[in-house]
């Protein structure tokens, strides 16, 4: 029998392992956060009519409406849809949404990561898990081992841009979102300049990131680019910022040869 008598003070969790408790620690004040967005959002809840005016006001800004549209063509008919950017815009001036993307777990070959959108005052949530294969298609040199944790970040970035646009829109009332989109349609129609300057500009965009010719962009629009008109040239826009977006693929939209629809079918592999 021991002759010495336990102290009743003493701490019980002293044996514990150190990881144990900073990880308490860490729910602990994750658990806190949550709890006090949710008390901040309900002690200041949304005004809808002032919200929706910030969006509007957001969207007569030229800079956020030349990227805000993007086409994409679904059952042979041309759809217009919000691009992640405006997606973003609608959310902050919304008030009360947490979005974002976050890596849950990373090895040699992968990373699964997930995309979230959070209503903080209804308590609505859309969640969107998915893995990052750490490779990238280029028609060059195929499929390239990505190594450097810059390159690794810009490809998550670029995949979980898509799954964080819906997960925004699907915590984002419909009707708001189309107000947002007619108002950028406003003012691209206000704003838009179809100079032989911004012509090429778009072209040789079109031919550096998607290797786009002009020939390809001309029997797409059955005219010459030096002819185009103001309607046709947003329809361009949009379907620019779709590919650039990841929404679509060059050859939804133009006619490609064999040897560039082969590298674009690895491409569509890799991504699926």
């Amino acid at each position: 029998m021991s002759n010495e008598i336990a102290n009743i003070f003493a701490s019980k969790e002293k044996d514990e392992p150190k990881s144990n408790s900073l990880t308490q620690i860490e729910s602990q004040r994750a658990i806190q956060e949550v709890q006090a967005a949710m008390i901040i959002a309900k002690k200041f809840p949304r005004d809808p009519i002032s919200a929706m005016d910030r969006i509007l006001n957001a969207c007569t800004r030229q800079t956020l409406a030349e990227g805000a549209l993007y086409s994409y063509p679904r059952g042979g008919v041309e759809v217009t849809g919000p691009s992640i950017r405006l997606a973003e815009a609608i959310a902050q001036e919304w008030g009360n949404v947490q979005f974002g993307i976050r890596e849950l777990e990373q090895n040699d070959k992968e990373s699964i990561v997930e995309a979230f959108a959070w209503d903080i005052e209804r308590n609505t949530r859309q969640i969107k898990t998915f893995t990052v294969p750490h490779v990238r298609f280029t028609k060059k040199n195929g499929l390239t081992k990505l190594i450097d944790p810059r390159d690794i970040y810009e490809m998550i970035a670029n995949q979980g841009a898509r799954r964080l646009r819906a997960c925004i829109l699907g915590v984002i009332p419909g009707d708001v979102v189309e107000q947002a989109q007619k108002q950028c349609e406003v003012t691209l129609a206000a704003h838009i300049e179809v100079t032989p300057e911004t012509i090429k500009k778009l072209a040789d965009t079109f031919k550096a990131e998607f290797s786009i010719t002009t020939e390809q962009l001309q029997e797409r629009l059955q005219c010459k680019l030096e002819a185009i008109r103001p309607a046709q040239y947003l329809q361009l826009r949009k379907i620019y910022t779709s590919l650039r977006d990841g929404m679509s693929k060059p050859s939804d939209w133009f006619v490609i040869e064999d040897k560039q629809s082969d590298s674009a079918n690895k491409l569509n592999e890799v991504l699926s």
